[in-house]
């Protein structure tokens, strides 16, 4: 690409488009960093230097160009950078971008460089623009030197031992010097290892040279957690640097704004630094003294920065009267006075409820608040501190004042059940006393002797023996449920159990246990043991009673009596159904199991000789219409269900070659059928007619049956009719006459004892 004669915006339009279009696809990164770099270069004019330095620090640290094709790129665009960090008063926003691209360059350049040792350009390229970087390191603009403390970061990293975690493949280990052989001619060890430590001493200088910087101390701390986490060998040097560090130094000077900004801002950093630091590593060596230290700066910044927020003292003159010192012409004498306590009032008259005898306030307002209301949670929060804060003396006077009234309410309540009962008793023998009557005989007895009396006497002097005794009460049957109440009824115990395993946690492998062959089933009381007992109950509890064509034309059209009997077996069939299909990719082991089950028990009948409905290819039939609308091309739950399934019919594989009707599953069911006819023979003849149904019915599926027809029945292409008439005569001699039955495979798992 060369430089267009047209104005520098008509330019920067064309540019800012290549950006929009590697943002979008990353796959134009090279054509468009390679058309840019001599329109960029340093004669270039400042605007078009500003952009492609930015497009350049942008390219190198984007995760959506792989590490491959940076290090491609980083050779082409070595040399810019060169010139561009070298030309005399270079813009700052220029110098910014290229020390970033930079930071970003130098560990591609540093494996390059590991894996071609005679690239001699390419180091002494890469060794100048560094010289220079580390050369305006102390001089340069503040944002300039911000990206140099990110670049001199990444050459400790880089030339610091870090952990190979596979030596076989060293493309895949972290960018360290313990990749970089003992003899290597360009970048020896012991001489990079030793520039990194004067480097890392020179970035830690600045915790006692340049304490008033506060833009340089955070860019420094910042940079200075990755080390910490990826290198632990020089950790203990960073932290013991950082501990020795007071960023609330210069809170001792005259307090500022800017003072007070710059302190805030150098502690808050320091403080996320270390914190992070001990979560990550909490039984460090020096994690006690790093909680110490944050523990005290915290403490340091509360003394220094909080003062004037604090709640201010308790005020000198007496709160509870007024001064008499201020307040003596008024002449109110309350010093002296003692508070005043609150007094209990009186029970209302009548019959007393709970709440009027813990009230002890007459307010109306309060006695009408319902405490319901409000949370439980806020109750405690208020209940506490009155309960911490109460005078002693006023709890006591409360308590009091409760049990008086208590003690009150209780004497009436005996006094009056006392009266009640001689007056019933004077009542009752009123015609027999009349005789005995004395004029001048006066109880010698009062009340409260009375009611001693009663409290005294035993029990079973009051109880009264009943005129009648009580026979058993028995519960009455209840009646017997109609067929239609018997049907909703089960309806409803299916659903009640598929609900509990909707909410049972799926079973993992580490929690099955295998036990071989002869395990017990539903022996876990997990959800597979809730399979296996619905399974079954689906197709063992009524077997032998399913209706059969014989009974109903004994029957003479008339619904037979076992009709009823089946409700439930059905039921839990189409509940199955439903259960499988509602979730079929994370269900379909309960399908498979289901369907084994069915085919187990239509066996067992079979073997017996009876006279009964198999249920086996219906319900295949059924999951497999639930499933296949909804499979798209790169589901394999198909091929599993039928590689499990114990028998597959010419209609199974029907509902497989309707998939071909949709373009996007050709490869969907021709790769099902393909793994029927390497994994199942008994099957095979069956499948390969269906393969030659779909070369001949299906155009999207001539490509890929026309491979596998090729192996298996060759006579049935076009090219091989004429040069293999005599394989077709053969093939067609050996193929049966009539259809293959339905044959079972292999079992991928033994049905459990019982």
């Amino acid at each position: 690409m060369t430089q267009p004669s047209t104005s520098v915006a008509d330019q920067l339009a064309q540019l800012n488009a290549a950006r929009s279009l590697v943002l979008g696809d990353a796959a134009f990164y090279p054509q468009i960093v390679q058309g840019i770099l001599p329109i960029i270069g340093a004669s270039a004019r400042l605007e078009l230097r500003r952009w492609g330095a930015d497009f350049l620090a942008e390219t190198f640290a984007t995760p959506a160009l792989e590490t491959q094709q940076k290090e491609q790129l980083s050779l082409l665009v070595l040399q810019t950078l060169k010139e561009l960090i070298e030309t005399p008063a270079e813009d700052t926003g220029v110098m910014k971008s290229v020390v970033q691209a930079a930071a970003s360059l130098y560990p591609l350049i540093f494996r390059h460089i590991i894996m071609h040792p005679n690239d001699t350009a390419t180091w002494e390229k890469m060794a100048a623009i560094k010289s220079r970087i580390l050369r305006i390191w102390d001089a340069a603009a503040a944002g300039v030197r911000i990206c140099c403390i990110k670049f001199v970061q990444r050459v400790v990293q880089v030339q610091t031992p870090g952990v190979i975690a596979d030596p076989r493949r060293p493309e895949h280990n972290e960018i360290s010097l313990a990749l970089v052989p003992r003899t290597h001619p360009l970048i020896p060890p012991p001489n990079l290892e030793a520039e990194a430590s004067g480097l890392l001493d020179r970035l830690l200088d600045v915790f006692q040279e340049n304490v008033s910087d506060a833009v340089l101390v955070n860019s420094t701390l910042n940079c200075l957690g990755n080390l910490i986490r990826s290198r632990p060998p020089i950790a203990n040097k960073i932290l013991s640097a950082i501990l020795n560090f007071n960023p609330l130094k210069q809170a001792n000077s005259p307090m500022t704004p800017k003072i007070k900004v710059m302190a805030k801002s150098m502690e808050r950093t320091t403080r996320a630094l270390l914190i992070n630091t001990n979560k990550l590593n909490p039984s460090g060596p020096l994690a006690g003294r790093i909680q110490q230290y944050v523990e005290r700066l915290m403490q340091t910044r509360i003394d220094i920065f909080d003062e004037g927020s604090r709640k201010r003292g308790a005020p000198n003159e007496p709160t509870d009267g007024l001064d008499n010192a201020k307040r003596a012409r008024l002449g109110a004498d309350v010093a002296n006075t003692p508070p005043s306590r609150p007094s209990i009032p009186p029970l209302p008259p009548g019959s007393t409820s709970i709440a009027q005898l813990y009230t002890l306030t007459s307010d109306e307002g309060l006695t009408s608040f319902d405490v319901q209301q409000l949370p439980i949670d806020l109750v405690v929060k208020i209940t506490l501190p009155v309960l911490h804060r109460i005078d002693q003396g006023l709890l006591d006077q409360a308590i009091n004042g409760i049990r008086s009234r208590y003690s009150s309410l209780s004497k009436s309540t005996q006094l009056s059940q006392a009266q009640e009962i001689p007056t019933a008793a004077r009542i009752d023998d009123e015609d027999d006393d009349d005789d005995d009557y004395e004029p001048d005989f006066q109880p010698t007895e009062d009340t409260e002797q009375i009611l001693n009396k009663l409290d005294i006497a035993p029990a079973e002097e009051l109880k009264e023996e009943p005129e009648v005794a009580l026979a058993p009460f028995k519960v009455p049957h209840p009646p017997p449920l109609s067929e239609e109440e018997t049907a909703e009824v089960s309806k409803d115990t299916v659903n009640r159990v598929f609900g509990m395993m909707n909410i049972l946690e799926e079973s993992t492998a580490a929690r099955k246990p295998k036990t071989g062959i002869n395990r017990l089933a539903a022996s876990n009381y997990d959800r597979d043991a809730w399979i296996t007992v619905i399974t079954r109950l689906a197709t063992r509890a009524s077997a032998g009673l399913e209706v059969t064509s014989e009974d109903k034309s004994a029957e003479d059209g008339a619904e037979p009596l076992s009709q009823s009997r089946l409700s439930l077996s059905d039921t839990i069939r189409e509940a199955l159904h439903f259960y499988v299909t509602e979730d079929f990719r994370r269900r379909i082991d309960t399908a498979i199991a289901w369907l084994n089950e069915e085919w187990y028990n239509d066996r067992i009948q079979m073997e017996q000789g009876e006279a009964a409905v198999f249920q086996y290819e219906k319900w295949a039939l059924k999951v497999l219409d639930g499933i296949v609308p909804y499979l798209d091309a790169k589901d394999k739950v198909l091929i599993r269900f039928l590689s499990e399934i114990p028998g597959v019919s010419r209609d199974v594989l029907e509902r497989v070659k309707g998939l071909a009707r949709d373009p996007e599953r050709v490869a969907l069911a021709v790769n099902s059928i393909h793994y029927l006819i390497l994994l199942r023979p008994p099957i095979r003849d069956l499948c390969i007619d269906a393969l030659e149904d779909l070369y001949h019915n299906y155009e999207d599926a001539r490509p890929s049956t026309q491979k596998l027809l090729a192996k298996w029945r060759p006579h049935v292409l076009p090219q091989a009719t004429s040069t293999n008439g005599v394989l077709k005569q053969e093939a067609d001699a050996l193929r049966p006459a009539t259809p293959i039955p339905l044959v079972p495979a292999q079992q991928t798992a033994a049905v459990p004892a019982v």
